[in-house]
Formats: C-alpha cells, sequence, structure tokens
C-alpha cells in the first residue's frame, strides 16, 4: 500500500518514489516525468492552466456577443458607411481580445508557479490538489509577478538596444556595410538571446517558488545553476519548446480549421467578428491546456536535476520521500 497522501502508481523503485528517480536525469527521465506529473495532478496543471486561459478568453466572447447584438461589426463595409459606434464596436471587441490576452499571461504566470510546487511534491511522492497548489504560492505571488515584469523589461530592453543600434548603421553607412554589419550583428545578437534566456530567463521562476530568495536571488540562482550546462540546459529547453509548440498547435488545429469554414461560410455578416474571436479563445484555451504545464514540468525538472547535481539535492529528497540513500 502506498504511504498515505502518495499518489497510487507513482512509486517504483527503492530511490524513484514519485514521478522521477532521485539522482540526476536524462532526457527521457524528464519527459516520462513531466507526462507523470500531468497525468497524476491534471487538476492542478492541465486544470489550472484551462481555468486560467477560459476565464481570460471568455471576456472578449462576451463583449463581442454583446457588440454583435448593439452595433454592426461585419468585416465587409462594401457601399455601405461606417459610423462612429460601429468604429468603437470593433475597437472594443479587438481590444477586448488583448486584454484577454493579457490576462491569460498573468494568469498562466501564476500556474508556473502552482506548477512548480506540483514539480517538487511530485519528485517525492505527493500529489498536490488545485488548492494545495495554490495555497503553496502564498507570499510569493507578486514576486513571481514581479519577477516576471523585471525579465519582460530586460528583453525589451535588450531588444530596443540593439533595433537602436541600427539606426546610425542605416543611415551613415553604405549598403555592402549594412549587409555585412547585419550578418555579423545577427547571429551575434541571437546568441547572445538564447545566452539570456538560459543563463538569466529560464530557471528563476522555481528558484523562486521553491527557496526563499527574493526577485534577485532567484536570478542568481538561476545563473549559477546553469553555470558550465548551458548546453545541456538549453538543447532541452529548445526541444521542449518546439515540441509544446507542436503539439499545441496540432491540439488546436481541428477548432482553427473549423473556425475557418464557418467564417467563409459566414462571409461578411454580423457574425463574423464573433466566429473570429471565439475560434481564438477556443484555439488559445486549447494550446495553454497542454503548453504552458508541459514546459513548465520540464523547466521544474531541469531545476531539480542541476541541483541535484551541483548540491546533491537528491540526498534532501530522499529524506523527505522517507528514503535513506544507500
Amino acid at each position: 500500500m502506498p504511504a498515505q497522501g502518495w499518489a497510487p502508481g507513482m512509486l517504483g523503485a527503492a530511490h524513484k518514489p514519485g514521478a522521477m528517480p532521485l539522482r540526476p536525469l536524462g532526457l527521457s527521465d524528464m519527459y516520462d516525468a513531466a507526462f507523470r506529473i500531468i497525468r497524476f495532478n491534471p487538476k492542478a496543471t492541465v486544470g489550472s492552466a484551462v481555468l486560467v486561459a477560459a476565464v481570460s478568453m471568455a471576456i472578449p466572447v462576451l463583449v463581442t456577443a454583446v457588440l454583435t447584438w448593439t452595433v454592426d461589426l461585419s468585416l465587409d463595409r462594401t457601399g455601405g458607411s461606417t459610423s462612429t459606434a460601429d468604429v468603437a464596436g470593433l475597437i472594443g471587441s479587438f481590444g477586448s481580445l488583448g486584454l484577454g490576452s493579457i490576462l491569460q499571461t498573468i494568469g498562466l504566470v501564476l500556474v508556473t508557479g502552482m506548477i512548480a510546487h506540483v514539480t517538487a511534491a511530485a519528485a517525492i511522492g505527493r500529489r498536490l490538489t488545485l488548492g494545495e497548489a495554490w495555497a503553496a504560492t502564498r507570499g510569493k505571488r507578486w514576486r513571481l509577478i514581479g519577477l516576471t515584469v523585471l525579465l519582460g523589461l530586460m528583453v525589451t530592453g535588450i531588444l530596443l538596444v540593439y533595433a537602436l543600434s541600427w539606426v546610425p548603421v542605416v543611415l551613415f553607412l553604405k549598403t555592402w556595410q549594412i549587409v555585412v554589419y547585419g550578418l555579423v550583428s545577427v547571429p551575434l545578437f541571437l546568441a547572445g538571446m538564447c545566452w539570456f534566456w538560459i543563463r538569466v530567463y529560464y530557471l528563476p521562476v522555481p528558484a523562486l517558488m521553491l527557496e526563499d530568495v527574493g526577485i534577485g536571488g532567484a536570478i542568481g540562482r538561476g545563473f549559477r545553476l546553469t553555470r558550465r550546462q548551458f548546453w545541456r540546459t538549453f538543447g532541452i529547453a529548445l526541444l521542449t519548446v518546439v515540441i509544446g509548440q507542436i503539439a499545441g498547435g496540432m491540439l488546436a488545429m481541428p477548432v482553427s480549421l473549423v473556425g475557418q469554414g464557418i467564417l467563409a461560410g459566414a462571409g461578411s455578416t454580423k457574425f463574423a467578428v464573433l466566429g473570429l474571436v471565439l475560434t481564438n479563445a477556443l484555439t488559445s484555451v486549447i494550446s495553454a491546456a497542454f503548453v504552458a504545464p508541459f514546459t513548465t514540468a520540464v523547466a521544474s525538472l531541469q531545476y531539480l536535476d542541476q541541483r541535484m547535481r551541483k548540491e546533491a539535492y537528491d540526498v534532501e529528497l530522499m529524506t523527505r520521500a522517507g528514503l535513506t540513500a544507500s
């Protein structure tokens, strides 16, 4: 009989009390553990992502539905006039879609914090409910949002600096010099962004959620944990993103195709915008249901893996699981 509070079916070998073996992890270990975590904690992983995405995307759908019955949202204006109310309606509809996307992004940030706790618990054979996962983030939620905003500002700053570097190049250099600058600077910029992604951006979230550190401390922890582990971390992270995007796109494709068919049939009717917003909302929810839990679980597993490799964290996990290293 599994110990009380442990997820049935997650128990295995002596040093694998949960979703993963308590030793440095290989790629197959991480992916197997990620799917186990999602399978045995569906409410706290997929459920939380779907809940956030559905509530956020319900806003533009409801706003557009109301506007559809009050103003003319038809896309074809041939031979007709457009009133100020109609323009305001279109702006309100697509603006609400943008607002829903922003709220979904913020919500999924909190979901990543929850999944970090779910992953850490699953490593020692514990299953967290949705409520327990949410409660585990108490005291760290605003710091998590602050960390996300800070990292986003850092990315924006880097992009802005690089974009501004092109201004004098385009204004004062000859065409062949501009081409040379592009051939040299673009690969260097992409390499720098990959370095920033792994060394600065990738692991601070699980570090913030699972350790007693602040925003700066979390970034520092992510930087130290990826030292001399860049290529391994980068390869797994990149493969995970590719898999997540392909799988999310494939899952959302049927809804997208149906939506396009409905739009084509609806033509220029007043329901075209509603159909467009509804299709976008559904594909966003379906994609988030898989992509967010999977990619976040793998990132959290990479965090645990680096700690086991560098800090013998597996020993601490064994102690928490009630095991002893042999």
